[in-house]
């Protein structure tokens, strides 16, 4: 076994591998405000979905809503209403562009599985920004 001499400030921070600062601005979303900024989406596509299916409740239809609203908000601003109230953004490969339509797509069918997502690689992004070559930076 070899040991590893190295000092903490060689070793490569969250998210350095992507060219992301360690903190602050521009720097990985903590997990914990991924999940509620997901909670707060669910809730609100909930919501939207129970003012057309009242009185009876909005059932999967929601999910539906989830996704169309995921991908509009995300091609349209980088950012879903959630990410918005937390102070999150998507950051994507051409910052200056819009997030491609496939983009959105994948990384919304991916996110309503919900699994996916809870696949992380060391820097925490999930399965489904992986593939997509996203990730869920703070924009505060």
């Amino acid at each position: 076994m070899t040991r590893d001499d190295a000092s903490p400030s060689q070793h490569r921070g969250r998210g350095a591998a992507l060219g992301l600062p360690a903190d602050g601005p521009g720097s990985l979303a903590p997990f914990g405000r991924r999940v509620a900024q997901y909670l707060v989406d669910a809730i609100a596509s909930g919501l939207v979905t129970a003012l057309f299916t009242a009185p009876d409740p909005p059932e999967l239809w929601s999910l539906l809503t989830f996704g169309v609203m995921t991908v509009v908000f995300l091609v349209l601003t980088g950012q879903t209403p959630g990410m918005r109230l937390l102070g999150l953004r998507l950051a994507h490969p051409q910052p200056e562009q819009r997030l491609a339509l496939w983009r959105a797509v994948v990384r919304t069918g991916l996110l309503t599985l919900l699994l996916p997502a809870l696949v992380v690689d060391s820097d925490g992004r999930g399965l489904h920004d992986r593939l997509t070559d996203t990730a869920v930076v703070r924009e505060r």
